[in-house]
């Protein structure tokens, strides 16, 4: 890929494995460690931009997923204020 895109990155804990998800392109995958599901989730993320660079789309799918390019980095958007609300 030659683009540069910074990712938001999140890992949670599913019995015995983990799961590594990428919210913001909604691209997951999993390990057995912390680490083995980062490593995963990398390498499930640079197939995937890599496929939508080959299919001249990338732009379009950075871009819907509401990133922003500044100075030749794709930047996912960035919350003015997060946080968990209880319901119910």
């Amino acid at each position: 890929m030659k683009q540069r895109v910074v990712v938001r990155v999140e890992i949670f804990r599913e019995g015995d494995l983990y799961v590594g998800l990428c919210p913001d392109l909604e691209v997951s995958s999993f390990g057995e460690t912390i680490t083995e599901a980062k490593d995963s989730l990398r390498e499930a993320l640079e197939a995937f931009l890599d496929e939508c660079e080959a299919m001249g789309t990338l732009e379009e799918v950075l871009e819907e997923a509401g990133y922003l390019r500044q100075d030749g980095t794709w930047l996912p958007r960035q919350p003015v204020s997060a946080e968990l609300v209880a319901l119910g």
